[in-house]
């Protein structure tokens, strides 16, 4: 996982850790510092999203199996008013963001435990996506689809019996 933007090495730590546990895979965190304004949209007030994977995909390193880069912008794709993540299906790359998993985007009171819950589902989805899952049917499967914040905090950050079957399947292989 790389860090575009300040987040708490704890959070972190404990997200990484979280990932390795339920991929059974090292997790590799590290931090970039990168202008990432020639990706915003002034239109649409937006990072573009599909331009923020290229940028991810160029500072892969050859070597690392999966590449997740973690933001605190607002994402777009142009088929979407805004997305929490985006991950190339069965890729090795992805991007996510905490900005509309804030409380604060609708008005409440910031709530540091339910972002992280939050950011940790969404990292997940997407990483699920990079070793080739589909969106599942399980209300409470992390690899269930989700429009709205609400949503994901109707589901757990872990994989149902089928999606961690055939993820067991897919890392095999890998």
């Amino acid at each position: 996982m790389i860090s575009y933007g300040q987040f708490e090495k704890e959070f972190l730590e404990k997200i990484a850790s979280d990932v390795e546990t339920e991929f059974e895979l090292p997790v590799l965190l590290s931090k970039r510092h990168v202008d990432i304004s020639i990706y915003f949209n002034p239109s649409r007030r937006q990072y573009d999203a599909n331009q923020l994977l290229k940028l991810i995909d160029s500072e892969s390193k050859p070597k690392v199996l999966k590449t997740i880069g973690l933001f605190h912008v607002d994402l777009f794709i142009p088929i979407l008013t805004f997305i929490f993540g985006q991950a190339v299906f069965n890729g090795n790359i992805g991007i996510v963001s905490n900005y509309r998993l804030k409380n604060e985007q609708y008005g409440l009171p910031g709530d540091k435990l339910l972002l992280f819950e939050r950011f940790r589902k969404v990292i997940i989805h997407e990483l699920g996506h990079t070793f080739g899952l589909i969106h599942c049917h399980v209300p409470s499967c992390v690899m269930r689809s989700t429009t709205y914040v609400e949503e994901i905090d109707q589901k757990k950050y872990s994989f149902c019996n089928k999606c961690q079957r055939e993820l067991k399947l897919l890392i095999s292989v890998v």
